[in-house]
């Protein structure tokens, strides 16, 4: 039968977790799916490690330091598959999962994009999930039309090989390049949730997310900033050129209650449950309304969650963004 995946690991450092990401591939329910691994300068012993795996389906290719984004477009245009399963090397995916993402391939083979849920790993230890958006394709593009951003785990997601490169692929300079990819799909090509919950993710204390959050939230905010210039047909800035007026959409409040929190579920990955409680206190004395919001998120299914501020606010600052 052919190959329909090829699960993508782009690996940076990637010990002491590569192993274990490796191990949750090789006990898949199916195992006709190739594993690409680009190396993008490692100086651990990450590349030695897949040097001395044996299996068959692993392709590992080597590269100097490039960053994550255009190491991902490489892997889009290195996949010998039509469609490509994002997985990082910190993250692991559950038993199920590849045979759970070939069967909603055949049941919709017209979509762009699939992702799933995802837990906080390891699951005896984190709690909850990631923060997701939930619903039908149409409902996802309604999100997007109405100008807010898609909340999705990147690891859990599955690309469509052609569409994603017709898109363009993942643009470079964005510290967000996955949620610009996701508005863009959604406005172009159907993507479909699968209410599972297929992939373990690792809130590493040492990612790129993790050490740089306050840049994550500009980032994030110029992401949204670009999906309302193509929706009101405007002509975008550079980041740096509005950077001051983008940092005053969310309060410093906000910003502390979401790095306590996130530190919340890092300590207790690691069993430190003294340092984890305190963070959960001081993530609640910041903003117990996030807090309180990002619990309901966890326990209604089917509420409308979606990442950004309201579109208000870039209207009010309109000709400071687009002048």
């Amino acid at each position: 039968m052919e190959r329909l995946v090829t699960v993508g690991l782009p690996v940076y450092n990637a010990m002491p977790y590569l192993p274990e990401a490796m191990e949750s591939l090789k006990r898949q329910t199916i195992s006709n799916f190739e594993i690409l691994a680009i190396v993008d300068g490692a100086t651990d012993g990450s590349l030695q490690y897949l040097e001395a795996v044996r299996d068959r389906r692993l392709r590992v290719l080597i590269q100097p330091n490039r960053g994550v984004t255009a190491t991902l477009n490489r892997m889009l245009r290195e996949c010998r598959t039509p469609w490509l399963v994002r997985q990082d090397a910190d993250d692991v995916s559950h038993p199920r999962r590849i045979e759970r993402l070939v069967a909603a391939i055949f049941e919709h083979p017209d979509a762009g994009m699939f992702y799933s849920l995802a837990n906080y790993h390891p699951g005896d230890a984190a709690v909850g999930n990631f923060r997701c958006s939930r619903g039908s394709p149409s409902g996802l593009r309604r999100i997007v039309r109405s100008g807010y951003l898609l909340a999705i785990c990147h690891p859990s997601v599955v690309l469509n090989v052609d569409k994603t490169l017709a898109l363009g692929g993942y643009r470079v300079g964005l510290h967000n390049e996955d949620a610009d990819l996701w508005w863009r799909m959604a406005l172009e090509q159907d993507i479909r949730f699968i209410s599972e919950v297929l992939v373990g993710f690792r809130q590493n204390p040492a990612s790129v997310s993790a050490c740089n959050l306050a840049d994550q939230f500009v980032a994030g905010v110029y992401v949204q900033y670009l999906l309302l210039s193509h929706l009101w047909e405007l002509t975008p800035r550079r980041l740096g050129e509005i950077r001051s007026t983008l940092e005053g959409f969310f309060p410093r409040a906000l910003l502390q209650a979401k790095e306590r929190l996130r530190r919340f579920n890092m300590h207790l990955a690691e069993r430190r449950t003294g340092s984890a409680l305190a963070n959960l206190a001081g993530s609640i004395a910041a903003s117990p309304k996030y807090v309180v919001r990002r619990l309901f998120d966890e326990i209604l299914p089917f509420n409308r969650v979606m990442n950004g501020v309201s579109p208000k606010l870039f209207l009010e600052r309109k000709d400071a963004l687009w002048s």
